[in-house]
């Protein structure tokens, strides 16, 4: 730009000046953007620390729910053994009633002190939760008759076939798919049981009949437990409580049609005070092994919670060979169960390895309908 003034030809250049302005406008915007990114990457490193937090707190659930149910579902199995039948104690149906009657004294108390929370009975209860009071009625009671009448590493191993079960009815109902590791090691654990039971010298009938109705029992209340938590508004504690209240009395017929309440008030054990002690831990146990199996499956999924049951059988598996008595050793029968123990370990290693890159298609069991 240039200005002219008369004949003199005098010329004022103010494009080094405009030059000077433009260049300090762009440092300012330089400056400018720089900070704005600092900012924007200072939040994004925020809430990249608040997920990851939260994603790990997730993960602490997971693990703590998982242990907790592992170590409820092992002293239960020991303290029933022990019971049924180093004591010989006459009927597991009246032992299912006394683990029905803890439940619901243990939380009717916890709501009236409002430890616990969970709606007041009403007309349409029972038809939200059904089928789950059936389900648990049964697998209570076929559970304890099967740990009765088999020694306790064939119990283990037998169970087993209860993963394979809930995978198949996760994938039906849920519609979760297992990865290819899941479907591995849940064929190992199969293979391993089929083995051992082939070569079972203490066989019995009557308790691998039990047994499988209570994995196909077992499969079902895992996955309609899931199903009932995300969709009632009913709770966990409320499930366990009106299963309970609800199945108290078809229990209490069962037992007095088949004489078992007669042979149970009846047993001369009574006045034995290890024996009442151990009567009442596995009926408080029984609240305990509910609410963990309830817990486990809200933080993770229903094969998970299956799994991790029959993890603890392989503390059981061992222990068993020593406690009630019952097991007759043979190398076919210990190979076969070795290698479901084996099969155990390589799920428990696929389903808790802590996935790192979040978006990777290779879910595993997780509590909110995603792929496994």
């Amino acid at each position: 730009m240039s200005v002219s003034r008369g004949s003199g030809n005098t010329t004022l250049d103010l494009q080094p000046l405009l030059a000077d302005g433009d260049e300090d406008r762009e440092q300012e915007e330089k400056i400018g953007g720089s900070g704005g990114a600092a900012l924007l990457n200072g939040s994004g490193s925020k809430e990249l620390s608040h997920r990851e937090r939260e994603e790990s707190a997730v993960f602490i659930k997971k693990i703590g729910s998982a242990l907790f149910y592992g170590l409820s579902s092992f002293m239960i199995t020991v303290v029933n053994k022990t019971v049924l039948t180093s004591y010989h104690f006459p009927s597991f149906l009246f032992l299912s009633l006394g683990q029905l009657t803890a439940s619901i004294v243990v939380l009717g108390v916890g709501k009236r002190l409002k430890l616990v929370s969970f709606p007041p009975l009403q007309r349409n209860t029972f038809a939200k939760i059904f089928p789950l009071p059936l389900i648990f009625l049964g697998n209570m009671m076929f559970g304890l008759g099967g740990t009765k009448t088999l020694s306790l590493p064939m119990f283990a191993a037998l169970r087993r076939f209860s993963i394979l079960m809930t995978m198949l009815l996760e994938l039906k109902i849920l519609g979760l798919r297992p990865s290819n590791a899941v479907q591995v090691s849940v064929y190992a654990m199969i293979g391993g049981a089929l083995l051992a039971a082939s070569d079972d010298l203490s066989f019995n009938m009557r308790g691998y009949i039990y047994v499988m109705i209570t994995n196909a029992l077992t499969a079902s209340n895992g996955v309609y437990v899931k199903k009932k938590l995300d969709t009632s508004e009913i709770g966990k504690y409320g499930l366990m409580y009106y299963n309970s209240l609800f199945m108290f009395l078809p229990a209490l017929a069962l037992n007095y049609a088949t004489g078992d309440l007669e042979q149970a008030l009846s047993f001369g054990q009574w006045n034995d005070s290890v024996f009442v002690l151990q009567f009442l831990l596995s009926c408080v146990m029984g609240f305990i092994l509910s609410y963990s199996t309830i817990l486990c499956t809200q933080f993770n999924s229903a094969l998970t919670t299956t799994i991790v049951g029959c993890l603890k059988n392989i503390c059981v598996t061992y222990l068993g060979m020593f406690i009630g008595g019952d097991y007759v050793f043979s190398w076919l029968n210990c190979i076969g169960i070795n290698i479901s123990v084996l099969a155990s370990l390589l799920y428990t290693y696929v389903t808790f390895r802590r996935k790192r890159a979040p978006d990777k298609q290779a879910h595993l069991p997780s509590t909110r309908g995603e792929n496994v």
